[in-house]
C-alpha cells in the first residue's frame, strides 16, 4: 500500500517503542525495571476523581463545545492569572486532548512549507515529528551542559532567518530538567520581540521544580511578547492524569480559533466527565502536587548521586520535571561478550538485554551521548535499577 509521503518524514515515539519492549520482556517472565515512561507513579487526586465520577452520575456524558466547557476555561484563566500573572478571555482559551494533541493543532494550524521553527536541543522527541508532520523545517540548536542545557540569547539570534516563524520553548525541560530564570527569559523574550517570531511555550512541567527558582511564563514579561506567546499547558504531569487526556493552550483569538475548527474536524470535544475532573484539579486542595513534589525531590536527590558516584558517567541536577539526563559517552568503545557499544541506542538495548532495566536513549532527543531515566517510579525501583544499572556498566570492558 501506498502511504501519504508526510508519513515517512516522521519516526515512532523512542519512549513508548523503550516501553513497549519492556512490557513485551515483562510478559516473557523476565522482572524489567522501567525508568523509561514520562508518568508520575502517584494515583490522581481523590477529590479530582470524585469530580469526575459526580459528572458521570449526572450524566454529564454527551458532547461538549469542541474547545472545552465554559467552566474549565474558566478555572484556567483563573489559574493563570492567578498562578502567572496572565489575563485570557474564553476565545483565547483551547482545552484538547493533552498536552501533545494542543502542540499538533498548534503546529497544523500555524505552520506549513517552507517556514522554520526553531528547537533548542536537547528536546522532547515529539517536537520535530510535529513540526514535519506540518511541512515545515525544524531547526535544531544543540544547548550544551555547560551552558545548564539552556538556549543562549547568541544560539537564538544567530540560528533566526527570513524563514523562522517561531522557537519552542520547554521548562523545566523533558529530557533535562533545566529551566530558566528570569533574566534568561528576558534576553529570549527581546530577541523574539526584535524579529517577530512566535514563542510556543510547553510549561507543562511548571510545578514540578526542586529548588529556589520560581517558574516564570514567558508570556507574563509583557504584552508585545504575550501577543507572540503561545501557552501550553496540561494536567497530565501535574495532577497525575495522564490517562484523563486534557492539555489547553492560551494564545491569540486567531489561532484559537484556527485550533477549533482543526479539533472540530479530528477529535471534536475532549472527554466530557474528565473535563469536570479538570475543574477540580485546578480549583480544589493542591496538597497531594505538594506531597509529590516533595517525594519527587528526595527521589531526584538520590538517583543524581548515585549516577555521579559510578565509574565515568557525570550527570547534570535538573531543576525540575522527573527525569535525570546521565552522560554515558565514557562508555562507547567498550565491549560485551565481543560486542561494542558504540551509541545511546546501542546502550539502552544492552542496558535491556542485559541489565534488565528500560532506560531511553539520548539519540532520541538530539544528544546521543546521553541517557534519559525517569525517576516516577518507586525508591525500591531507582535503588535497585540503578544496582542493575551499575552492574552492567561493569561488565563492559
Amino acid at each position: 500500500m501506498r502511504l501519504a509521503e508526510r508519513v515517512s518524514r516522521i519516526k515512532p515515539s523512542a519512549t513508548l517503542e523503550i516501553v513497549a519492549k519492556a512490557a513485551a520482556m515483562k510478559s516473557e517472565g523476565i522482572d524489567i525495571i522501567g525508568f523509561g515512561a514520562g508518568e508520575p507513579d502517584f494515583d490522581t487526586p481523590e477529590n479530582v476523581k470524585k469530580a469526575a465520577i459526580e459528572a458521570l452520575k449526572k450524566g454529564y456524558t454527551k458532547y461538549t463545545p469542541v474547545s472545552g466547557i465554559n467552566s474549565l476555561k474558566d478555572a484556567i484563566i483563573a489559574k493563570l492569572q492567578r498562578e502567572n500573572g496572565l489575563t485570557y478571555n474564553r476565545d483565547e482559551i483551547i482545552v484538547s486532548c493533552g498536552a501533545k494533541h494542543s502542540l499538533y493543532n498548534i503546529a497544523q494550524a500555524m505552520f506549513e512549507e517552507g517556514m522554520e521553527v526553531i528547537i533548542p536541543s536537547p528536546y522532547w522527541v515529539s517536537y520535530p515529528e510535529l513540526i514535519h508532520l506540518a511541512g515545515a523545517t525544524p531547526v535544531i540548536v544543540n544547548t550544551s551542559e555547560e551552558e545548564d542545557f539552556l538556549l543562549t540569547s547568541e544560539k537564538f539570534e544567530r540560528a533566526i532567518t527570513k524563514r523562522t516563524k517561531a522557537l519552542i520553548l520547554n521548562y523545566p525541560s523533558n529530557p533535562t530538567g533545566a529551566t530558566y530564570d528570569l533574566e534568561r527569559l528576558e534576553e529570549i523574550a527581546r530577541i523574539a520581540v526584535k524579529h517577530d517570531i512566535y514563542i510556543i511555550s510547553d510549561e507543562v512541567y511548571e510545578k514540578l521544580i526542586y529548588t529556589d527558582l520560581r517558574h516564570i511564563s514567558i508570556a507574563s514579561l509583557g504584552e508585545e511578547i504575550k501577543e507572540l506567546t503561545i501557552l501550553v499547558n496540561g494536567l497530565s504531569k501535574t495532577y497525575s492524569m495522564t490517562g484523563w487526556r486534557l492539555g489547553y493552550t492560551a494564545g491569540q483569538k486567531t489561532l484559537i480559533t484556527a485550533m477549533n475548527n482543526i479539533q472540530s474536524q479530528s477529535t471534536s470535544n475532549p472527554t466530557s466527565f474528565a473535563q469536570y475532573g479538570g475543574i477540580e484539579a485546578l480549583n480544589g486542595k493542591q496538597d497531594d502536587v505538594f506531597k509529590m513534589v516533595e517525594e519527587f525531590k528526595k527521589r531526584r536527590d538520590y538517583i543524581v548521586r548515585r549516577l555521579n558516584m559510578m565509574r565515568g558517567i557525570s550527570c547534570f541536577n535538573p531543576s525540575g520535571t522527573f527525569y535525570v539526563f546521565p552522560k554515558i559517552s565514557y562508555y562507547y568503545g567498550k565491549n560485551f561478550k565481543g560486542h561494542t557499544i558504540r551509541n545511546s541506542m546501542e546502550m539502552t538495548e544492552y542496558l535491556l538485554k542485559e541489565g534488565h532495566v528500560a532506560v531511553v536513549p539520548g539519540a532520541a532527543f538530539g544528544a546521543d551521548n546521553y541517557l534519559r531515566l525517569s525517576f516516577a517510579t518507586s525508591m525500591k525501583n531507582i535503588e535497585g535499577g540503578l544496582n542493575m544499572i551499575e552492574d552492567a556498566l561493569d561488565r563492559l570492558k
